[in-house]
């Protein structure tokens, strides 16, 4: 019996079907584009292929992505495309187009200076929901003279399963940018409802001081002094805290215990706590590398919250297991909370955590008594 993923027409079709998982999985928009160029070359057998998206007004070319063209070749050629002669045929009519030879049709317009050669052409255009997203141009077919019917049919599947890739990846950059604008928002709250009333309660006291030096009450004046140097600590201490949450993430380069050890490096440089780093022999080779990730930015918003609101002196990160979980832990000694605070102290962090427990198919706790500290703690499940 003849093995089916060797007929030609069922490779093309599990190929196709495996390019369209690879596109799927980019969230960058600039790296979808690029798959997406790439595999519309590999299913055609195309020498060039290329991916244009369209300006606002979908007269020109914004955007011209290609493969098969170094880049020393390319930075000789007088001009990027814009939308003329055949490519404007397929931008401005919307509608597939394959020619034996591009060059002997009557829209041609021929090639700037540096342009390399030219015949066999294949247009498809990706349109999602009506909108268009972007035109696919592929030439020089190498196992024949011309793309086939087949040809086009394999890239028109492409082109639509291109488009939700495209507005996924557009989709995405949209929250992305919308979550850096609501961040900054709550930045500017919380420097505005705690940092900045500090330095103006500072200020006033200073003002108090001067009056007080002026009556002569020397000794007044020298306690009203300390206490502002006290204030004016705190929000040094505020200060630090606010730099520790703004620090970018760092678990590129690093193993996840040597970018945990960082992390609390840095937060006792920054909030003079005594902090601590303990991991049971075993659990890092239970994790992968996007289980760590998430370990990390944890351990990160809590050491952010323990810098902003526990007035700890002592803070420890542990990483556990058992028979059935892991778990993170993060203990301070600090002044503890009402329960019913919780959401108010956390805010915004509480929200992150539970999201990236829930990630993991985990759960997240959060303990807390006046006067006797407070405890995160993340437990997955072990998936040995």
């Amino acid at each position: 019996m003849q093995d089916p993923t060797q007929d030609p027409t069922n490779r093309k079709l599990l190929a196709l079907d495996a390019a369209v998982l690879a596109i799927s999985g980019d969230l960058s928009l600039a790296d979808t584009l690029s798959r997406i160029v790439k595999t519309a070359a590999h299913l055609a057998d195309s020498q060039y292929a290329a991916l244009g998206v369209p300006n606002d007004t979908g007269e020109f070319l914004a955007e011209f992505i290609t493969t098969g063209i170094s880049e020393a070749d390319a930075v000789r050629i007088s001009h990027r495309p814009r939308g003329h002669g055949i490519l404007g045929l397929v931008l401005r009519d919307g509608l597939a187009l394959r020619l034996r030879d591009l060059r002997s049709h009557p829209q041609s317009v021929g090639f700037p200076p540096n342009h390399p050669p030219m015949s066999s052409f294949l247009g498809v255009p990706i349109v999602r929901k009506n909108r268009r997203l972007g035109d696919l141009y592929l030439t020089n077919k190498l196992t024949a003279d011309e793309f086939s019917a087949e040809d086009q049919l394999l890239i028109e599947l492409l082109a639509a399963h291109a488009g939700v890739a495209i507005e996924n990846a557009r989709l995405y950059e949209a929250v992305q940018t919308l979550s850096v604008v609501e961040e900054r928002q709550r930045i500017g709250m919380d420097l505005h409802d705690g940092v900045i009333q500090s330095i103006y309660a500072v200020g006033l006291t200073l003002e108090y001081v001067k009056a007080q030096l002026g009556d002569g009450d020397v000794t007044g004046a020298a306690d009203r002094l300390d206490t502002a140097l006290d204030a004016l600590n705190g929000t040094i201490r505020d200060i630090r805290a606010y730099i520790l949450d703004l620090r970018p993430p760092r678990l590129e380069n690093d193993d996840f215990s040597g970018a945990l050890t960082r992390l609390l490096a840095e937060f006792k440089a920054n909030t003079l706590m005594q902090a601590d780093l303990r991991i049971e022999a075993g659990t890092l080779e239970l994790i992968n590398r996007g289980v760590s990730q998430v370990l990390f930015h944890v351990a990160q918003e809590a050491l952010s919250n323990a810098a902003k609101h526990s007035r700890a002196s002592r803070v420890e990160v542990r990483l556990v297991k058992d028979a059935t979980e892991i778990s993170l832990v993060i203990r301070d000694n600090g002044r503890g909370f009402v329960i019913e605070d919780t959401e108010l102290r956390f805010g915004h962090g509480l929200r992150n955590m539970r999201d990236r427990a829930a990630a993991l198919a985990g759960h997240l706790s959060i303990e807390g008594r006046l006067g006797k500290g407070t405890e995160v703690k993340l437990s997955f499940p072990r998936t040995d």
